[in-house]
């Protein structure tokens, strides 16, 4: 596992969470840290499912402590990074704000992060299988949502 590339893709999750640029550094750097002070899971297969798992649990205790919609428009376009505003468009944006935050949180992983499935079944503790199909389904109503928004 690259930790490199992987500590870019993992800040890009936490901030999908957080949508505070700074917060989502902080919790990128303490996931990583967590990571690399339980040696034990470093070498073993299911690495990065532990490291998703760290950071995700980390950008939970966040929004506890925050008490406020982590996907609240007005702060994700406050707070919106120059990468974020290449990786979506106004439309994708849109489309996304409408599906549920499990749909929203199964694409960001596969599709923008490259994480294998194997791992984000592992993460959501489901099958395979079911995590292939679970992620097919919310890239069809995303589809579905950009339908929409071209008819109208």
């Amino acid at each position: 596992m690259d930790l490199e590339e992987q500590y870019d893709r993992l800040y890009r999750y936490c901030y999908f969470k957080v949508r505070q640029r700074e917060t989502a550094e902080d919790i990128t750097q303490e996931a990583f840290l967590r990571f690399l002070e339980s040696s034990h899971y470093v070498n073993t297969g299911k690495a990065m499912q532990y490291l998703y798992t760290i950071a995700r649990h980390l950008c939970v205790d966040e929004s506890r402590r925050r008490r406020t919609d982590v996907l609240d428009e007005e702060a994700a376009d406050e707070g919106a990074c120059t990468e974020d505003r290449l990786l979506t468009g106004i439309s994708v944006r849109a489309a996304l704000a409408k599906l549920e935050e499990t749909d929203r949180e199964l694409l960001l992983l596969r599709y923008v992060n490259e994480v294998p499935v194997s791992v984000i079944a592992g993460l959501i503790g489901i099958s395979r299988f079911a995590a292939y199909r679970r992620i097919s389904q919310a890239a069809k109503r995303l589809r579905e949502q950009l339908g929409k928004e071209d008819i109208s």
